[in-house]
Parts: structure tokens; sequence; C-alpha cells
């Protein structure tokens, strides 16, 4: 279940670090608060646009790590607040995920699909 507190996050614009895990080493990559969409099921929908490196890895090891926040909204020790997301993502390129991005965001090649396995309010 997604926190009410995270939903208001995402009101709010600021910056959605997406972490995997690479032959290198993490990678990380970014996204924008507002291009997150929730599905009724709980599932992170983002688009995709580039995030080539991003996808290789996914293939591979499908566990991420995001981060995303908003100093907008008040958290549990002042102004600002910010989450870290566990969970594993696939990159869908048909299906109903893709269609729902790219009514949103008609450049998105993909839809990095993310199924939430834990979220902790780190702000």
């Amino acid at each position: 279940m997604i926190p009410e507190k995270m939903i208001e996050v995402l009101q709010h614009e600021g910056v959605v670090a997406i972490a995997t895990q690479g032959k290198d080493g993490p990678h990380l990559v970014n996204s924008w608060n507002s291009y997150v969409q929730i599905t009724e099921s709980g599932t992170l929908l983002i688009p995709a646009g580039y995030m080539n490196e991003t996808e290789a890895n996914v293939k591979k090891n499908p566990k991420v790590l995001l981060t995303l926040g908003s100093r907008e909204v008040a958290g549990a020790h002042g102004p600002g607040t910010g989450f870290l997301i566990e969970g594993t993502a696939a990159f869908e390129s048909s299906g109903a995920y893709f269609e729902v991005v790219r009514g949103k965001f008609p450049w998105a090649r993909a839809a990095l699909a993310i199924t939430v396995s834990a979220i902790t309010q780190t702000l």
C-alpha cells in the first residue's frame, strides 16, 4: 500500500532517483515526481525515454531502489519529506502499463513498472 504522505509528495515537483545494479556497480538515473503514476494495485509507472543502461541492468537484476521527496510536504522532523522505495522492475513496451504511460507521455518508448516491496519515510 502506498502511504498517503507519499501520494501527497508526488503532487509536488521533485526529483526521483532510480538505482539499479550494473556490472561496474550501482547505476543511477533520474525522473520527476510528476512522471510517476500509481496503478490501482500499487505498481509505480514511470515513462522511459532513454534509460537504456537502466533497462539492461533490470534484465540482469530486477531489484531497484528509488528515492523521491518534496520540501513542500511536512516531514517527520520539519518541512520536507522523502521516501525510499524498494521493489522489482520491468520495462514494458506494450500492454496495459505501456498504454497508460503513453497516454500521458507520448514520447515514452517504454513504461518502467515497479512492483513495490517496501516503502520507508526517510525525512
